[in-house]
């Protein structure tokens, strides 16, 4: 089968949950298709700008079509734009406007995808936010499947959405709570939908030492009951002569940023839209209240950070440095208010690292009460509370995070999700 992805950003450098799980997706269906992606020359969505060179290019065994866009954002602009198409009346051509100020808006994408649509079995596009979704879904319709990414949040409610989810051949959700909102929203949809979710690489079952934290007195619960876990009487472990420090889980990544003690995570854009305004706003009530925990920070910077010991920037780390961190945290925090999927949940989930998430996040909420795997905050005091408990705790760390690891093997495998998107598929070009 002839498949092709349709994202707005695409890469191993960029950061994004729409374009992290498109990349993810196309990667593993290369294994058994013809895969290609088209997306545009951009690496940042803020701006717009052209920062790969145009034409095709291979990453990770998948073929990259990139397209230059036309323009990049005036984000000064479109906010001001946005806040008056939000709160007052306008036509359509108002909303088409939007569209194109919001970018990306790159036409020589849009005309590829005219000239070769009948190349392709089934044409893949990933957020129904874009221009490149918005004008793509009219080429082919009935060939074509909506990924949405779907939350809460104004844009949503734009007239021209209507179409955007009215006009494909199937819907793939990844989660029921994205399915329930959509179905909430847009009553004309396609008669194809399943929740097809996402895939998470389930780590090893690695044996670690036991590992202490400063501030406590009780070993990490998750080793406790590991016989492979045990060090030698004269303090060194029995696997290659090392001290424990050395092997314990995540000492990599503490040894590295030297942290020490309790650790909060968070992994992502940090952003203000990604909740990482209010995240260091309550982590400063929570380090004034007596919290112990220091706060670690990893990926692309596009904010200020406070000047705090307690706070630190570990930057944009590989996928290994990025499992090791996680590994490494007493807690992983999900602070956006808007999610999908969370990406970095479901991440925490499978290294048995229990996660605090923002409850305005019904995707959230639904991750910690389907796993068990984790606490949710209304505000600053719950955010408070949450951290500390946990923190303070190790035997409920111990059991939040083997609940998490079982609930990603049973949902969230591979092998699962790829099922789901070809059963899609193939009806969409059985009924060819």
């Amino acid at each position: 089968m002839r498949i092709v992805f349709i994202v707005q950003r695409y890469g191993t450098e960029v950061l994004g949950g729409s374009e992290q799980l498109c990349r993810l997706v196309a990667e593993r269906m290369a294994a058994q298709h013809e895969v290609e992606v088209l997306t545009t020359c951009a690496l940042d969505y803020v701006t717009w700008t052209n920062e790969y060179p145009e034409g095709s290019d291979r990453v990770r065994g998948v073929t990259v079509r990139r397209f230059a866009n036309a323009r990049t954002r005036d984000v000064d602009s479109f906010n001001s734009y946005s806040d008056w198409i939000y709160h007052h009346p306008h036509s359509r051509n108002d909303e088409l406007e939007w569209l194109k100020q919001q970018g990306p808006w790159c036409p020589a994408l849009i005309e590829f995808l005219r000239r070769h649509h009948q190349h392709y079995d089934v044409l893949v596009f990933f957020t129904y936010l874009y221009a490149p979704t918005v004008l793509g879904l009219e080429v082919a319709p009935a060939r074509s499947v909506l990924v949405p990414t779907a939350h809460d949040e104004p844009a949503i409610r734009l007239e021209l959405f209507k179409e955007v989810f009215s006009r494909p051949a199937a819907i793939c959700y990844l989660t029921e709570s994205e399915k329930r909102f959509v179905e909430s929203q847009f009553p004309d949809r396609p008669l194809l939908e399943a929740v097809t979710g996402v895939g998470v690489d389930v780590p090893p079952q690695n044996r670690y030492p036991p590992t202490f934290e400063a501030g406590t007195d009780e070993t990490d619960a998750r080793s406790d009951d590991d016989p492979g876990a045990s060090a030698s009487s004269d303090g060194e472990a029995q696997a290659g002569g090392l001290a424990p420090h050395l092997l314990a889980r995540g000492s990599v990544f503490r040894r590295r940023h030297r942290l020490h003690g309790a650790l909060a995570l968070y992994g992502g854009r940090i952003d203000p839209g990604k909740g990482c305004e209010e995240l260091i706003q309550y982590f400063g009530s929570y380090v004034k209240q007596g919290g112990i925990a220091t706060l670690a920070l990893m990926g692309v910077k596009l904010m200020a950070l406070p000047e705090d010991p307690a706070i630190r920037f570990a930057g944009l780390l590989s996928d290994t440095e990025r499992m090791q961190a996680l590994e490494a945290a007493t807690v992983v925090i999900c602070p956006s208010p808007f999610e999908s999927l969370s990406l970095l949940a479901l991440e925490a989930l499978s290294v048995g690292t229990p996660v605090i998430a923002n409850a305005r996040s019904a995707v959230l909420v639904e991750h910690c009460v389907r796993s068990n795997g984790g606490l949710w905050y209304a505000d600053r005091d719950e955010f408070v509370e949450c951290l500390m408990v946990l923190v303070g705790d190790a035997q409920l760390r111990a059991a939040l995070g083997r609940n998490g690891q079982e609930y990603v093997r049973n949902n969230y495998r591979w092998d699962v999700v790829l099922g789901k998107y070809e059963r899609i598929f193939t009806a969409l070009k059985n009924a060819r």
